[in-house]
């Protein structure tokens, strides 16, 4: 027997430890190649950052998706170790398999091993990592619209003048896109006054972050606004604004959503009352769909954009809603996004 590509990487699988879903094969009917042979196509989701509940949301968007396609999914998680996700990357291709999700990342350890796969045949698409290749579309979120729609929110409840915290880690290519609408909003509207700036991605990341703003609240007790936008960043702020007592002087505005933080929002006096986000499993089923498409020779656009919706506490706590199902039920554009679907593409069964 001739050993192709395909069967030496899948001869390697053991030894490389990834983790493999088998998913039912959807059907072939109308399917374009190569996803009219069920069972044939095999992709990785190679992963920077895993931890909170945006990326297991996210997770279960990709694996949805790779099951209504019928694909073959491994999932490589480097838990926020740079060079390892780049050898992740490696194996992938020493796998064998036809496509690769990156899901973020630095760009300085990506952009190379992106690049070898391209060069290795293998189509590529990336979700909110830089990795400076034409051939490679960007998913993203339209981070400058999140953050642009939390920043309006917070003018619109607390005037143009207020002292402000914000929490930032640069290098990460969606918190680079958001600061740039904070750096041009801080322009806008002079009367904002940055009074500190901190942040981190040690896990877990709200503990750490929250230990962060108890020194930067306890400096600066005039903060009247926090500008936290990724929602583990939101929580460790809440974690430090609670434990101060600071909940009637101090609003946090975010990005991203999840059940936890539905919750953490409604609490009662909670400082936490804004938030602009996509549907992070949504997202996760657009990522699995650009890559669909170009394996089927179809071409998704350079850049595969989710829009977001602003969610506000008062939204939440006017609708009642208490989980991610009720926030998709009240606003059904967050359900599901009508990007990268071609006519033949099948979508995750709706509960």
């Amino acid at each position: 027997m001739k050993l192709t590509r395909r069967h030496l990487g899948r001869l390697t699988a053991g030894l490389l430890g990834a983790t493999l879903l088998w998913p039912a094969a959807a059907s072939a009917q109308d399917m374009p190649a190569p996803f009219d042979n069920p069972g044939d196509v095999e992709i990785a989701l190679v992963r920077y950052l895993s931890t909170g509940d945006f990326f297991q949301a996210y997770l279960s968007g990709v694996e949805a998706q790779a099951e209504a396609l019928g694909v073959n999914l491994r999932v490589l998680d480097s838990r926020q170790d740079a060079a390892l996700q780049a050898d992740m990357v490696d194996q992938a291709i020493a796998l064998g398999v036809d496509g690769i999700v990156i899901q973020h990342g630095l760009t300085e350890s990506m952009k190379e091993a992106a690049q070898r796969a391209v060069d290795a045949g293998i189509k590529v698409v990336a979700f909110d990592v830089n990795v400076e290749n034409e051939a490679i579309p960007q998913i993203e979120q339209s981070d400058r619209d999140l953050a642009r729609l939390a920043l309006e929110q917070a003018i619109e409840d607390n005037g143009e003048s207020w002292k402000a915290a914000y929490v930032y880690v640069p290098g990460i290519a969606p918190l680079d896109r958001r600061n740039e609408t904070w750096m041009e909003f801080k322009e806008k509207y002079p009367g904002i006054e940055q009074v500190a700036e901190f942040g981190t991605l040690d896990n877990p990341i709200a503990n750490s972050v929250a230990n962060q703003a108890r020194s930067v609240l306890s400096a600066n007790p005039d903060t009247q606004v926090v500008f936290a936008p990724y929602d583990e960043f939101a929580k460790g702020v809440k974690i430090a604004v609670d434990e101060a007592g600071l909940s009637d002087g101090i609003k946090i505005y975010s990005a991203d959503i999840s059940t936890a933080d539905i919750s953490a929002m409604r609490e009662p006096n909670s400082a936490w009352v804004a938030t602009a986000a996509t549907n992070p499993a949504v997202v996760g089923e657009v990522s699995v769909r650009a890559l669909a498409m170009l394996l089927a020779d179809e071409d998704p656009g350079e850049n595969v954009v989710v829009p977001p919706t602003l969610i506000t506490q008062q939204l939440l706590n006017d609708e009642d809603v208490k989980n991610m199902q009720e926030l998709s039920q009240k606003m059904p554009q967050f359900a599901h996004a009508d990007v990268a679907v071609p006519d033949w593409m099948p979508l995750p069964e709706r509960d």
